[in-house]
């Protein structure tokens, strides 16, 4: 069973910088394609940031690119999303993601393990 538990979401102001962390155990890390997704009060998750295997490949939503970067640490099976200049639009529970399917994947249903979330504030 592969379990996901992230950590380091918070309250932050606008402008401001969280580096948000996603341990991954029950699997071989590497085999597995991270992403991570969102989800604002009343609105549908969405896609935030995906990485390869490698780590080699990334892919961000439009609203992200340039402000947050996925990373993977396969030594320590762990994948981060490093957001800076935040903003209150950023504000939603964050969520990371695992699949054994390859590439790049931007789809939640392509996704098969789901970590529990954490929240990040944005305050303006």
């Amino acid at each position: 069973q592969v379990q996901l538990a992230e950590s380091g979401g918070g309250l932050v102001q606008a402008g401001g910088s969280l580096r948000l962390s996603c341990a991954v155990s029950g699997r071989t890390f590497s085999t597995l394609v991270m992403g991570w997704f969102r989800q604002a009060p009343g609105k549908e998750r969405e896609f935030v940031a995906t990485i390869s295997w490698s780590g080699g490949r990334t892919d961000y939503a439009d609203s992200v690119k340039g402000r947050f970067t996925i990373s993977r640490d396969n030594a320590k099976n762990t994948v981060y999303l490093q957001m800076n200049s935040l903003k209150p639009e950023d504000t939603a529970v964050y969520y990371c993601a695992a699949s054994v399917r390859g590439g790049l994947i931007k789809l939640a249903g392509l996704y098969t393990y789901w970590g529990q979330g954490t929240q990040v504030t944005v305050s303006s």
